[in-house]
């Protein structure tokens, strides 16, 4: 391509991202492109080919991250952090793959993984229609009723994905996007065959630990690839991305095809308020709290400390997330720019009768968060937050699964239904280690955080502990149980209820012991909080579209979206510029800078091969897309579609992406290819696997 066509000057940008309706937010459905802000600001017109191509060639990961199909024999590429949790799986405490790496040299070196699913989007269904219907046929003389109309849509829902699945045998999920306002059927190709093929060291991959997190200048090798495998031999995609030699420029217009977990951006005022004073102080307390005792555990000895490393990773990780997150949400002019927004909102929709169901979704909304005050307690205890380790979220799976499964599929819990099922068979027979002394420390600190939030005379906590201190009683749960045996998981899925309800292995009882009562849980919650918030906004959706039309993104739902934006650094508070990119050489002047501290400690291989390493060649960069936790693997491609990074971060600015994009500041982390490939060469010998990446392909019709 012509490089010079898809650049921009500096002081255009800046021009221009002083004007909200131009800046480059947006987390953009695969089948609601905006072609015409692309067109007008850029002269970029995609074909329709272009964008299938790049929709079938990106990945979601069931470990919770984002990738993209890069070879034409089906090999995936994430990050590190994303295949870190298979890393773990296949390590044992003679080959930890986090701290060595891996790299198969031959077909019959790349590893099975024991429970990951891949999965990419095959086709796009709007649903909306069905969906609102069945909570119509719900609705009373007097109106809307929340609950009734919530457990409608949900057995709609369960109806549609099962119809979907045994009509075209793919795995179909309906997803609820402007938080009720559309629903969309989306079919996926799933892949549960698959290999680890490459991943550096968690050394360089993770360079700079926790102080670099979120920051830049970054120096990280953060990249992972698999293969994907059918009928036992390497997948040959028609859908693949190709690599672009040349690589990004500063200026430069990319695009990101990914899977954005989760943003709240179409909230009210009053839910982001409530974000800012309830949740997210609560999550940062838990995060806090969990950080300090597995770091405690895993300071016990080595073995303790590679077992414990991943979930040490996600909770620090996560508490830095939340905390930057919190930080902005307690800046009062963010609140009160949502306020402004809605006054706004509100003098466009004057006279019309959108106006009327703008005020209901408020109402609703509002309602919905005097429950969640009242219901979260034993929600959360008892449901959404029943993690005290592996084995018990086994044995709950495999008491509802047994009970589940004598339902017709629409009238199950969603998770259990037939769309759902060899997935959910997939993660519940996987042969993947669990290791006991983690577990009794995690059912440990989540019996202990119970009694400390809810007392140790409180009825819950009493049935938990029989009498027991929380170590003692996670001591005799976890040495108890055969859960951790895969064939005994069998056994009970297929037990009679009578066989159940007299099974004597003491997790199993214990999932039993609480099952109606979280349940009652559940369904109060999704009757007097769910239901109301997605009616609710709902109403609120209508009056946007009223107002705006279709050119408003829903929020992301961990489901495929593009985003572009372009290559550039940003201004600090002081005045300095950072610089879009580092280069290799840069990494061995960060870990000088930085000696004695061990997470800047080059691992031997970088040591070794510094001096086969070209030092100029651009290591890391920052661009202007829109990203948040779950565009982790990501691929950043260029206006021809090919690759020229790989999302792994963003910055501190970034942390307020849940709720707000700022384009001044708020920038995407990529490795960027050349870094990549050059690492991939010099550093591992990996040349062969470079090679199947980037030899030449015919060009797409």
């Amino acid at each position: 391509m012509d490089p010079a066509k898809f650049v921009v000057s500096t002081s255009l940008l800046l021009a221009l991202g002083t004007m909200p309706c131009l800046a480059e937010e947006g987390m953009w459905l695969p089948n609601a492109i905006p072609a015409a802000a692309l067109k007008e600001r850029y002269g970029f017109e995609g074909s329709p080919a272009l964008f299938e191509h790049l929709q079938k060639s990106a990945v979601r990961f069931s470990t919770g991250g984002s990738g993209s199909v890069v070879s034409p024999t089906g090999l995936v590429m994430t990050n590190h952090h994303v295949g870190s949790d298979m890393l773990a799986k296949l390590s044992t405490p003679e080959r930890d793959l986090l701290k060595v790496g891996f790299h198969a040299r031959t077909p019959a070196e790349e590893l099975p993984c024991p429970d990951l699913e891949l999965n990419i989007l095959w086709s796009i269904e709007d649903v909306t229609e069905r969906v609102n219907a069945a909570a119509s046929s719900a609705a009373t003389p007097a109106g809307a009723d929340p609950a009734a109309a919530g457990a409608a849509k949900r057995r709609a829902i369960a109806e549609i994905e099962d119809e979907s699945e045994k009509t075209t045998a793919l795995t179909s999920e309906v997803v609820t996007l402007y938080q009720g306002g559309r629903y969309h059927l989306y079919r996926y190709r799933t892949f549960r065959d698959v290999r680890l093929v490459f991943a550096p060291e968690t050394a360089i991959a993770f360079f700079g630990g926790d102080a670099d997190n979120f920051e830049f200048p970054r120096f990280d090798l953060d990249c992972c690839f698999f293969r994907i495998y059918e009928n036992g031999k390497p997948w040959e995609p028609e859908h693949f991305l190709s690599w672009d030699a040349d690589g990004a420029r500063e200026g430069e217009l990319v695009f990101t095809w990914g899977h954005p977990g989760s943003t709240n951006r179409l909230y009210t005022a009053d839910h982001v308020a409530f974000l800012r004073d309830v949740e997210e102080p609560a999550n940062l307390r838990r995060l806090w709290r969990n950080e300090v005792k597995l770091q405690t555990f895993m300071g016990r000895g080595a073995e303790n400390a590679r077992i414990a490393r991943e979930d040490f990773f996600g909770t620090q990780n996560g508490r830095k997330a939340t905390q930057g997150l919190l930080d902005a949400l307690q800046d009062p002019a963010l609140v009160a720019s949502k306020r402004a927004e809605e006054a706004e909102l509100a003098k466009r929709l004057a006279g019309k009768p959108e106006a009327a169901r703008f005020d209901r979704g408020r109402a609703l909304v509002a309602k919905s968060l005097e429950a969640w005050r009242r219901l979260a307690p034993d929600y959360f205890a008892l449901e959404r937050r029943f993690r005290g380790g592996d084995l018990v979220q086994i044995a709950r799976t495999l008491v509802r699964l047994n009970g589940e499964s004598r339902k017709p599929s629409a009238e199950r819990l969603p998770e259990y239904g037939d769309a759902n099922r060899a997935s959910l068979e997939a993660m519940l027979y996987s042969p993947a280690p669990i290791h006991a002394e983690l577990e009794i420390e995690r059912m440990t600190s989540w019996l202990s955080g119970l009694a400390e939030d809810r007392g140790l005379d409180d009825t819950l906590v009493r049935r938990l502990l029989e009498g027991k201190s929380p170590r003692a009683r996670a001591t005799e749960l976890v040495r108890g149980t055969s859960v951790g045996d895969v064939g005994f998981r069998h056994a009970v899925a297929a037990m009679t209820a009578d066989q159940l309800a007299e099974c004597a292995d003491p997790m199993i009882r214990l999932a039993l012991a609480v099952d109606a009562d979280a349940r009652a849980a559940r369904r109060a919650w999704e009757d007097e909080v769910d239901s109301p918030q997605r009616l609710g906004y709902a109403d609120i959706a209508t009056a946007r579209f009223a107002a705006f039309g279709d050119s408003v993104y829903p929020d992301a739902t961990f489901t495929l979206r593009m985003s572009y934006g372009t290559v550039q650094g940003w201004k600090t508070d002081a005045g300095e510029t950072v610089a879009p990119f580092t280069t290799l050489g840069g990494t061995f002047d960060r870990a000088a800078a930085r000696a004695g501290d061990p997470a800047f400690e080059l691992p031997r291989s970088w040591i070794d091969a510094r001096a086969r390493l070209n030092p100029a060649t651009p290591f890391n960069f920052v661009s202007t897309n829109d990203i948040i936790g779950g565009n982790s693997g990501s691929p950043i491609v260029d206006a021809d579609g090919e690759v020229v990074g790989l999302i792994f971060d963003g910055n501190l600015d970034s942390l307020a992406g849940d709720v707000v994009y700022d384009i001044a500041r708020n920038r995407a982390t990529s490795v960027d290819a050349r870094g990549m490939l050059e690492a991939m060469r010099a550093v591992y010998g990996a040349g062969a696997l470079v090679d199947e990446m980037t030899k030449p392909v015919k060009p797409r019709p």
